[in-house]
């Protein structure tokens, strides 16, 4: 079956990863956890923040989600998980050797668990019996690589089922619902199922293991993904219809959400809290993908450029992160200068290590970088 490609697809993954990037400079001067803090937080960084962090690890997945729909069009099921495991376990295991082993460090460094040079560091202290935190060995920002090779694992036989039977039952009960009115907020009872019943019990850790409640969420999102193609052109048609609405309620909806993250705990505040937090995630999640369908399905050099770059640029991006706040975290420097340094270095390091990496052929395979023949 022959797919036609969407650029506005790769635009978002493209942004998306992007904005990563600025986020988690971001969580240098926000007051959430996180490796290396600034020496003073800024206030005026939170709610661009929780903006962003409504809808930015939703929208990824299901992207992915729609990058599988994509990828087993071509692929039988064990070629399909021979090119995930090269493309996402293959750079998850080099990421945690020699990549995050710089993050690791420089949080040991600053808590004062370690007084040891980097190098002694590596080989007698990171690799640890028990993991990160309570050990050192980790794969941090790394987490969504081995989330995205589980999920593909799992739903594989899902996904080849649907791929060979187009018109089965369910994507057919699934499309008529999405073209019925308002019928494509359903996809969000699901997840607020699961966030009523296993976010209390199960906090976000980013371990995989025991990490039910995160594991469920992004899994929803992640199936979201494939199933909006597979329903082809009854997905776009309704967020076509429904982006302007859906920019408005996302837009109320967030207001409203900051107003209530900020009043005392209680039964009808956690109420609206909840509403207004599965309301806006969902609806700017339609909003974006409205818009990019609208404006950025289109080709350029650019893209293909960026594309190709994105993948290696997330995995290198937040060791730079956190080096480079290292040696001004207790500067008495203007935190807005601080952030546009880290972003600026950060940006030009990463592209610099990928234009390098790209000339060599199993660098490439270390770090995921597409052939140029793809």
């Amino acid at each position: 079956m022959t797919q036609v490609r969407r650029y506005d697809l790769d635009w978002l993954r493209v942004l998306v990863f992007g904005l990563l990037i600025l986020y988690h400079v971001g969580m240098f001067f926000v007051p959430w956890g996180w490796h290396i803090k600034n020496n003073k937080i800024s206030e005026g960084l939170i709610i661009p923040m929780l903006f962003i962090n409504q809808w930015r690890i939703p929208l990824l997945f299901i992207i992915s989600g729609m990058g599988t729909r994509f990828a087993l069009s071509k692929r039988n099921g064990w070629q399909f998980i021979k090119e995930r495991h090269n493309r996402l376990m293959i750079p998850l295991l080099f990421g945690m050797l020699f990549i995050v082993v710089p993050q690791v460090y420089i949080e040991r460094l600053i808590d004062g668990s370690t007084i040891n040079g980097f190098i002694d560091f590596y080989f007698n202290e990171y690799f640890t019996k028990e993991p990160y935190p309570k050990g050192n060995f980790s794969w941090h920002h790394l987490w969504f690589l081995p989330y995205l090779f589980l999920y593909s694992l799992v739903l594989s036989p899902i996904f080849l089922y649907f791929r060979n039977y187009p018109n089965n039952t369910f994507l057919q009960w699934v499309k008529k619902k999405f073209a019925s009115r308002l019928g494509i907020f359903l996809y969000l009872i699901p997840l607020l199922a699961i966030f009523l019943f296993l976010e209390p019990f199960f906090p976000v850790t980013h371990s995989l293991v025991g990490d039910w409640y995160y594991l469920a969420f992004n899994l929803v999102f992640f199936f979201y993904g494939f199933i909006f193609i597979g329903i082809k052109e009854t997905f776009w048609e309704v967020i076509n219809k429904l982006k302007k609405k859906a920019l408005i309620v996302g837009i109320v909806s967030f207001i409203v959400f900051i107003t209530v993250i900020y009043q005392p705990e209680g039964f009808f505040r956690n109420i609206i809290y909840v509403i207004a937090k599965f309301v806006n995630m969902g609806s700017w999640i339609i909003a974006i993908f409205g818009y990019a369908a609208k404006y950025l399905n289109k080709r350029s050099l650019l893209l293909t450029y960026c594309n190709r770059a994105v993948y290696p640029f997330y995995i290198l991006h937040q060791t730079v992160i956190i080096l480079v706040a290292y040696f001004i975290y207790d500067k008495a420097i203007n935190s807005w200068i601080k952030f546009l340094i880290l972003t600026i270095i950060t940006f030009f390091i990463s592209w610099l290590i990928y234009e390098i990496a790209k000339r060599f052929k199993l660098i490439q395979i270390l770090m995921g970088i597409k052939p140029i023949s793809n």
